[in-house]
């Protein structure tokens, strides 16, 4: 691992290990990504258009266990693998999955610490954006390594016009966080750090990264401010 990478993992943990934080997590991506709730709902409708009845499900950035409490729900025939590097994000997940746990798999890691699979579908949630892109094009070439050819593909994260407006986004992301209750200095201090700190590129490059690391039939289906998502197939 190099020094980079562990400067970035290390900002990165810290991020999501301080236990107020850890705490307020589920209240936070309601607030800060437009439509939400609709995301998870049409991610779980397009794995289910060709995942198996009792598929095997590889996801990726599962701590606070949001999206894996959906989709158990959803399908109950599923299991699941969820890998995050932040163990106070895993232990989240447990209580947020709640009785759906004997389904799930938890592991406290990056993509090279998942099994090898194959497994009938994958997901990254608001994740991508963290890892500066060559690591992101890696962590998509793994994911693709670890899914049965065809196997379906969900990303969704901060993806938006990198250009000349960009601060006109950023402000866009600011005030629906206002809108939606969060503090004023608070969602300031959000666009700031999304400014300085995340890796977003403009969602052609995005797309790009998916089809490089061997996907096909990559498809815009969700955009909301400075969030995309794409279904696309191993």
């Amino acid at each position: 691992m190099t020094t980079e990478r562990t400067h970035a993992d290390n900002a990165l943990l810290k991020n999501f290990s301080d236990p107020d934080a850890v705490a307020r997590y589920t209240e936070g991506p309601l607030r800060f990504v437009p439509g939400l709730d609709a995301l998870h709902r049409m991610t779980g409708l397009l794995l289910a258009e060709r995942a198996p009845s009792n598929a095997r499900v590889l996801v990726l950035g599962a701590g606070g266990g949001i999206e894996l409490r959906l989709l158990a729900a959803a399908q109950p025939r599923w299991t699941f693998v969820g890998v995050d590097p932040a163990a106070a994000m895993l232990r989240l997940a447990e209580r947020t999955v709640g009785p759906d746990m004997d389904r799930v798999e938890l592991i406290e890691g990056y993509i090279d610490d998942a099994p090898p699979g194959p497994f009938d579908a994958a997901t990254c949630l608001l994740t991508l954006h963290f890892l500066p892109e060559p690591e992101r094009q890696r962590t998509v070439r793994r994911i693709h390594d670890r899914l049965r050819p065809g196997a379906p593909f969900v990303a969704a994260h901060m993806s938006f016009p990198q250009g000349a407006g960009r601060g006109a986004w950023l402000d866009r992301y600011a005030g629906y966080a206002i809108a939606s209750g969060i503090d004023p200095q608070i969602a300031r201090g959000a666009r700031t750090a999304v400014a300085a700190d995340l890796h977003c590129f403009d969602p052609a490059r995005d797309e790009e990264i998916m089809r490089s690391s061997g996907f096909s039939d990559v498809s815009q289906f969700f955009a909301a401010f400075t969030w995309r998502g794409w279904v696309a197939y191993a």
